[in-house]
């Protein structure tokens, strides 16, 4: 996983080669000036690594606006958008309810450091209808989440070491910011300057979908795991949906040595449903995290699990974990609005439709050209894959030559105002704001993507 993020955001944004398809390049003029001036102010220009555009053609887009599945640029260029902040907008851009509502709690102030109504409201709507939560506890992140999982596992269990596996991206806690050695089972090894080798050594990175590895890894370190984390599916390295033979398996093997399970939901909580990855395969985690779309893309997480394990949380427990803007108003005022009507009926049903019809399209498509493209989907998510493999679960199997003609499929399809994350790493989302038309105009372009991309092979 961190090979493959260390492939985005490295090398040099380049000259935007010249177009011999169809449509002429968009105008990157003002975000272009944007970003040399960013440049003087961040490290690479941004504010989180992926933004740099490195693994594709030209400079950063600079985000002016966006109002339902749309974006505009600085240059006042208009895209479909597909990245929805990285997943959180499922109700699409400046959702009308979630602004009314913000702005009406603004009236009343934006931070106190101390308990609204609001975070009561916002807990019981997520814990009357998800049954894996007895108690929970804001953040201002999904990193934040997950490091403070991590350390309720060690604190409820009395144990030190962590298993995690290679392809899932936790964030940047640095626990769990490793990578896999040699071997079958390894101890992690840093994959940033400035993890100190002794925090990596109690991370233990296997591979995905390896029921023998993670049965050799617990007997290896007997007794000394607190936890296995895993992505509810991971989706941070291409989308590796992993069977439910696998998902159950590593159930039962935690069950058996008395390690708890986390699921970190941060890009499936909410998207995939309701009660997200946890629901789709009938699992049941001890502790699960989420992130940002719970206050429909303003900076929240969670973490939760039984009233028993949520127990050992300061003040009422000895594990420690604080955060003066944890349960902020404003972000409680937004993740009521959205979680509302998330929980309308026959949303989940509706979306998710909607986006397997989107991907089925282009999956027809490609194959009745025979072209080396496959389409992974589960629930609202896609992920567009050059490969002719029709299952792919692990980081090993992405082939990175293959991210040369996402690269050239990104440019076309900003030519043809279709905005996705910008690495082949990353996974896309339909949002309720997208409509048949919409959808229509977006295959269409990845249509004729596709077309200049095998034919210039």
């Amino acid at each position: 996983m961190l090979e493959s993020l260390k492939k985005m955001f490295s090398g040099n944004e380049g000259e935007i080669p010249v177009n011999t398809g169809s449509k002429p390049d968009i105008s990157r003029e003002k975000s272009a000036a944007l970003y040399e001036k960013a440049k003087t102010f961040f490290p690479g220009g941004v504010n989180s690594p992926v933004r740099a555009f490195k693994s594709v053609y030209g400079t950063p887009l600079f985000i002016q606006k966006g109002d339902g599945c749309f974006v505009w640029d600085a240059d006042g260029n208009q895209f479909i958008d597909f990245c929805g902040s990285w997943g959180p907008l499922i109700l699409g851009h400046n959702h009308p309810k979630i602004r009314e509502k913000v702005t009406e709690v603004m009236q009343s102030g934006m931070s106190f450091g101390a308990p609204t109504a609001l975070e009561n409201e916002l807990a019981e709507l997520i814990i009357k209808n998800n049954k894996h939560v007895e108690k929970i506890r804001f953040t201002s992140s999904g990193t934040e989440a997950v490091m403070s999982a991590i350390r309720l596992a060690r604190g409820y269990t009395g144990k030190d070491k962590i298993i995690k596996f290679e392809g899932c991206y936790h964030g940047h806690t640095d626990a769990l910011l490793v990578k896999a050695g040699s071997g079958l089972v390894t101890f992690g090894e840093t994959s940033s300057l400035g993890v100190p080798k002794s925090f990596a050594e109690e991370t233990i990175v296997i591979p995905l979908n390896d029921t023998a590895a993670l049965t050799a890894a617990f007997d290896q370190f007997k007794d000394q795991v607190a936890a296995v984390i895993i992505e509810g599916i991971p989706a941070n390295n291409g989308l590796l949906i992993q069977d439910q033979e696998f998902i159950d398996f590593l159930q039962k093997i935690c069950k058996e040595h008395q390690a708890l399970l986390i699921f970190d939901e941060v890009i499936t909580g909410f998207r995939l449903g309701f009660e997200g990855a946890a629901a789709y395969y009938g699992a049941k985690p001890d502790i699960v995290t989420y992130g940002k779309i719970i206050g429909g893309g303003l900076p929240v997480g969670m973490y939760g699990a039984s009233a028993e394990i949520m127990g050992h949380i300061s003040p009422d427990g000895g594990v420690y974990q604080a955060g003066t803007l944890s349960g902020n108003p404003v972000a409680m005022a937004a993740g009521i609005a959205q979680l509302t009507e998330l929980l309308r009926s026959g949303f989940y049903k509706e979306l998710n439709n909607k986006a397997a019809e989107f991907a089925e399209s282009i999956q027809r498509f490609a194959t009745a050209r025979n072209y080396a493209f496959k389409v992974f989907n589960v629930g609202s998510i896609f992920w567009f894959a050059f490969t002719d493999q029709t299952k792919i679960q692990t980081a090993e199997a992405i082939d990175p030559a293959s991210m040369e003609k996402f690269k050239v499929m990104h440019r076309e399809l900003l030519n043809r105002g279709i905005y996705l994350g910008p690495s082949g790493y990353e996974v896309g989302f339909v949002s309720a704001a997208h409509t048949k038309i919409e959808l229509e105009k977006a295959k269409r372009a990845i249509f004729d993507a596709l077309d200049l991309v095998f034919r210039n092979k």
